[in-house]
């Protein structure tokens, strides 16, 4: 364990917690965030552990560790972090799920921009109406069918077109994700279910698995060819949400472009908008 490094971990998580999320008192302070003795209290240990615990000078057992990160209300990507750093396993290993604040936040702002929000493991776990106005996501009952990398290797939509860089970008962030995941999330089974049947699926995903290309852009452009309004262009720029270990997925158009009054319209006829969670993991 580099106790150095988790200590630094814990600092930072402390001083950018606001103490009003946990219902402590707020107004002018002395300290950034939580003083130590709020997290103590908050973890059900000393003050004076917790300052060692930054320092270095302790080391923490799992159950501290799960104390800290259930004080602090830290999502899950900072819980897999500090559990690691303290050189633990993480509680369940499972790829979460939860669509956080952070998310919510995100979707509830940009209604007019289409946008999904997707767990590690590509399956969208929210969307907001204005993507399911672009009329391409259609289901089909398949076990996979709200997962993005599933979908793209294994069983693309006839509404989606890419030009030979935008997927070859595209497809090498889906496989770095999905690499990442694995990595991160061992014991769960649903990923694990997904890389074997997708390897065995899609020959190009088994090679891109086994000789991943470098990521050279987290955004991509396509085509998005709508049943009424014909074919829009939207570029879709990746964004992390690393408390909870979710990323959001938002298209835009050109401002000003055909495109951009092509979008404009679709929304316009989508009517109120709205928020959907959605996904499944897998078989069961």
């Amino acid at each position: 364990m580099e106790r150095d490094e988790f200590g630094a971990a814990v600092r930072q998580l402390r001083e950018s917690t606001d103490p009003a999320a946990l219902g402590l008192p707020g107004g002018r302070r002395r300290v950034q965030g939580l003083r130590r003795e709020e997290l103590g209290d908050l973890a059900g240990m000393s003050a004076d552990y917790v300052r060692r615990l930054e320092q270095g000078r302790s080391h923490p057992s799992a159950g501290v560790v799960n104390a800290i990160a259930r004080a602090l209300r830290v999502g899950r990507a900072d819980y897999e972090r500090l559990a690691a750093l303290a050189g633990y396993a993480a509680a369940d290993g499972q790829v979460p799920t939860d669509v956080g604040p952070g998310a919510m936040r995100l979707l509830e702002r940009f209604t007019d921009t289409p946008m999904f929000v997707s767990d590690a493991a590509m399956n969208l776990v929210a969307v907001n109406s204005a993507f399911l106005a672009l009329g391409h996501w259609h289901l089909n009952g398949d076990p996979w069918e709200w997962n993005i990398a599933w979908r793209t290797f294994c069983d693309p939509f006839d509404g989606f077109k890419q030009s030979a860089a935008d997927a070859t970008d595209h497809q090498a962030v889906l496989v770095a994700r999905l690499r990442g995941a694995v990595l991160r999330y061992p014991a769960d089974a649903s990923l694990a279910a997904l890389v074997d049947e997708m390897r065995s699926r899609s020959r190009l995903f088994d090679t891109l698995w086994r000789e991943p290309r470098p990521v050279a852009a987290y955004e991509s452009s396509a085509a998005f060819i709508h049943p009424e309004a014909g074919a829009v262009t939207l570029v879709g720029s990746l964004l992390a949400i690393p408390g909870d270990d979710l990323a959001a997925l938002m298209l835009t158009a050109a401002p000003g472009s055909a495109d951009a009054a092509r979008l404009a319209e679709i929304l316009d006829d989508a009517g109120e908008p709205t928020i959907i969670k959605v996904g499944q993991s897998g078989p069961g």
